[in-house]
């Protein structure tokens, strides 16, 4: 459509990409332009202006991301930029690629892209809350039976790999009643499953000191415990992400063998070897995290752990790689990815030496991999003939696709129900797992 199209053309596109983090900026965006009375539209032709929420976590995703931005101005001609990649040297490499864009705003910075937004494209209609229907748990982008809930913003450590406390800055904790508030509306709408996200999930609270907030006139202590346990009153599953194994975390696993909240953590331990551990910067890298693991699972026998990992981090040694190894092996986590170490402009690695040949990084990556699906494999097979809980995605005319207990959206397996076509997205079943391979199961 041509870039001179009328500003009276309320109607809004939108682009999102990134992790699920940026995904719930998008939605706030989203539900904020439908209050001003603005139509978000999934198409380019009739679009007013596109809006590109970009990532910027690593060199292939900021490609992506240019690429979007190139797509978006081609196709439309009008295009405001936001996310991760709207702050600093990237955002003057979007400039000198995209010299068009209409203006660019940094991650998370609501109130900004809605003033672009009113700048570039007046909305001459005043919202009629009769017609301008917003539902009460906002605009979502997930299906309607889960949704990710954000609790804070941020990070206070300082990794050597990553960039993201240069994107998003310090951590900076959401009030616990605000919080409540948001989670009561979802789950008042049917939202089965909430999954608590953040960047540094069990930091939640320290930055204002643990403080008090109140929900529904009872007052709360800002903190994941309490957070966890008020979660559960609502009886869904409540999954929670990126929890650095501190040792307060411990507190959180008799909530699970209680069946409080769902028995899963993805906790980002990104190396099995001290010393690399040591070189990235890592928090919470505590020689006892074995340990602990195995008393997670004598508390908690049900506990499925997700994790992700890095090979070929600068100077890893072919000792410190087989130190991984052995730390998977002896770990036995159930869900796991890996990356192979890519310099990120900005971050503290990049000047690190001994960097690792691309090569050597493929050939660590393939034995990661070939050693963590054996183990996956294995525990897998060992769930046949249990019965599990299935919260079904998507029904087709096959059958029904779902997901345990073990298995979050997108990242994780899913549970495979054949011929299952009486099914809705959003029901929860039970039934005994026949068949497995090394990521999904079967039912019937």
């Amino acid at each position: 459509m041509s870039a001179n199209r009328p500003s009276s053309t309320a109607k809004v596109g939108f682009v999102s990409l990134g992790c699920p983090k940026a995904l719930v900026d998008s939605e706030r965006i989203l539900t904020q332009l439908r209050l001003d009375g603005y139509e978000v539209t999934p198409n380019y032709d009739d679009a007013g202006v596109v809006i590109v929420n970009t990532c910027g976590f690593i060199d292939s995703a900021k490609a992506e991301s240019l690429a979007a931005i190139g797509e978006a101005l081609e196709e439309n001609g009008r295009v405001l930029v936001t996310g991760c990649m709207g702050k600093g040297d990237d955002a003057q490499r979007i400039l000198a690629e995209h010299p068009k864009v209409l203006g660019i705003t940094g991650p998370a910075a609501y109130e900004e892209v809605l003033g672009e937004v009113r700048r570039v494209l007046p909305n001459t209609r005043t919202p009629n809350p009769l017609i301008d229907l917003v539902p009460a748990q906002g605009v979502k982008l997930t299906p309607r039976h889960y949704a990710y809930l954000k609790i804070s913003e941020g990070c206070n450590h300082r990794c050597k790999f990553c960039i993201i406390p240069n994107m998003r800055g310090d951590l900076v904790s959401r009030p616990i009643g605000e919080i409540m508030k948001e989670a009561e509306g979802l789950a008042r709408a049917g939202v089965r499953e909430l999954l608590v996200i953040s960047q540094d999930t069990s930091a939640y609270g320290v930055d204002i000191k643990y403080k008090n907030d109140f929900w529904n006139g009872r007052p709360l202590k800002s903190d994941l415990q309490t957070l966890a346990e008020t979660l559960a009153e609502f009886g869904i599953w409540v999954r929670l992400h990126y929890v650095y194994p501190y040792p307060h975390v411990d507190k959180l696993i008799p909530l699970m063998a209680e069946g409080k909240i769902l028995p899963y953590l993805d906790i980002p331990l990104q190396h099995g070897s001290p010393s690399v551990l040591q070189r990235m910067k890592r928090p919470a890298a505590a020689e006892k995290t074995l340990e602990r693991i195995h008393q997670w699972r004598e508390m908690c026998p049900e506990l499925t752990l997700r994790s992700t990992f890095i090979v070929g981090f600068p100077g890893e040694t072919d000792q410190e790689f087989d130190e991984l190894l052995d730390f998977i092996e002896e770990a036995e986590l159930d869900r796991v990815g890996c990356f192979q170490y890519s310099p990120v402009t900005g971050a503290a690695a990049n000047d690190l030496p001994d960097q690792i040949p691309d090569d050597v990084k493929q050939a660590r990556w393939d034995t990661f991999m070939a050693a963590q699906q054996a183990i996956s494999a294995d525990k897998l097979q060992r769930k046949i003939g249990t019965t599990i809980e299935v919260l079904i995605d998507h029904v087709s005319d096959d059958g029904a696709l779902g997901r345990s207990m073990a298995d979050a959206p997108e990242i994780d397996g899913v549970v495979h129900l054949p011929g299952a076509t009486d099914l809705q997205p959003g029901d929860f079943v039970q039934g005994e797992v026949t068949a497995a391979d090394e990521y999904d199961l079967w039912i019937g």
